[in-house]
């Protein structure tokens, strides 16, 4: 039974990101493991690791060559999700739009509820 395949788009910005992680990582046949999970204020946190190959349970999606790993809850989060990577002077990392869910409450003001967005800092990440 083949394993069902997210549709989640990667941007050009990410993959980059991905690529230059899985190049310094000493795997550089490996793949870029993405293990996101539902919290934070926006609510996605993530974590990602490069390893040699997929663990078990993972999915592997191809992104013009690139190995990216996707444990199985990860799959079903990042359904229909972009992933982008944004470097700002205020942040730099990983960050994910969902255009299917509804922003948090964190903020009481107004009435509309744009799509989800969450990001991950490079700062934050530390190697496993």
């Amino acid at each position: 039974m083949a394993m069902l395949q997210p549709s989640v788009t990667i941007t050009p910005a990410a993959e980059k990101f991905m690529r230059r992680m899985v190049r310094f990582s000493g795997f550089p046949g490996g793949g870029f493991r993405l293990t996101v999970a539902p919290g934070g204020c926006s609510g996605y946190t993530s974590e990602f690791s490069v390893e040699p190959e997929p663990k078990s349970g993972d999915a592997e999606l191809g992104v013009n060559g690139l190995r990216v790993f996707l444990p199985a809850a990860s799959r079903l989060l990042l359904d229909g999700v972009t992933v982008d990577f944004a470097d700002t002077p205020m942040a730099s990392g990983l960050s994910f739009f969902n255009p299917n869910a509804e922003a948090c409450g964190c903020s009481t003001a107004g009435e509309a509820k744009a799509p989800a967005q969450a990001s991950v800092s490079v700062a934050s990440i530390r190697r496993v």
